[in-house]
């Protein structure tokens, strides 16, 4: 009962018990007394969580969320937005208690995309670009990284993509380069791709800038993405090796089930991954 109420506490939301289904814990427990604290790993949103709802709803549903960091996503902030646009959107965020830390995923095929792409992170006054860019693109990727120190994480995308189906793919053309440059680690996609996520953390070690936390139903391609707890993930192991390393970034709650009606899986998913980080479940 203990660790049942402790799940609800963090869901940080005013939900009744019913909404929230009961979990089933994969892997081995955590316990509070093996961390001397529970306030790292912090939680953020992906935007994409929220492509069918309007910033003024996105941010309601983050404060509902008690969850104040995101990177947010061009349907939001359009890339051909200007300086003073991006002011005006950034203060939305702002004046609502969220601190936008990162742009993306953006998808690059060529030289001026990427320009692009930098440009826009620098008037976003954000830190993070996370990215798709095409193989031919890393060399001058990292030439932007050094001149406008902005950090780069490229993003996997599970076996269907042919570009970074697995972070293993995005590792070897990256872990030569500038140390700015690295992963944003998709938990979900990873797994779907026959990677476990806590082995790749430990493998990729301080590459790793920022990550998607979400689960999924299956290690296959036709894995079907869930609640976080409900799936095959074990998140327990995840938390283990982020703080094996040393992990600094965020956590970004990347929810893409019921994305019309997201937030009661949202807030399953937060509450759940919350529980697992401070050793409640």
């Amino acid at each position: 009962m203990s660790s049942r109420r402790n799940f609800l506490r963090n869901t940080a939301l005013g939900l009744t018990a019913a909404t929230l289904a009961p979990l089933v814990n994969k892997g081995e427990s955590l316990h509070f007394d093996e961390f001397e604290h529970s306030k790292d790993l912090p939680v953020g949103i992906a935007d994409w969580t929220f492509v069918n709802f309007d910033i003024p709803q996105s941010i309601q549903m983050m404060q509902r969320l008690d969850i104040h960091h995101m990177t947010i996503k061009n349907f939001h902030l359009p890339f051909n937005s200007t300086k003073e646009k991006i002011d005006e959107i950034i203060k939305q965020y702002k004046d609502g208690g969220i601190s936008i830390y990162g742009v993306g995923v953006i998808y690059m095929k060529n030289k001026d995309e990427v320009d692009q792409a930098f440009e826009y992170a620098k008037n976003a006054g954000v830190s993070l670009i996370i990215g798709v860019p095409e193989h031919d693109q890393i060399d001058y990727v990292q030439e932007k990284v050094k001149s406008y120190n902005i950090k780069f994480a490229i993003h996997n995308h599970g076996p269907e993509d042919k570009l970074y189906p697995s972070p293993e793919i995005a590792y070897n053309l990256i872990k030569d380069k500038d140390a700015r440059m690295g992963l944003c680690l998709d938990i979900g996609h990873a797994q779907r791709a026959g990677v476990d996520p806590a082995k790749a953390v430990l493998k990729y070690n301080k590459r790793i800038l920022d990550m998607h936390i979400k689960d999924v139903t299956a290690a296959a391609q036709d894995g079907k993405a869930i609640e976080a707890g409900r799936g095959i993930i074990n998140f327990p192991g995840l938390v283990r090796a982020l703080r094996k390393i040393k992990y600094l970034g965020h956590c970004g709650i990347e929810y893409e089930k019921d994305m019309k009606d997201p937030l009661p899986g949202i807030a399953e998913s937060v509450g759940y991954f919350k529980g697992v980080k401070d050793g409640a479940l």
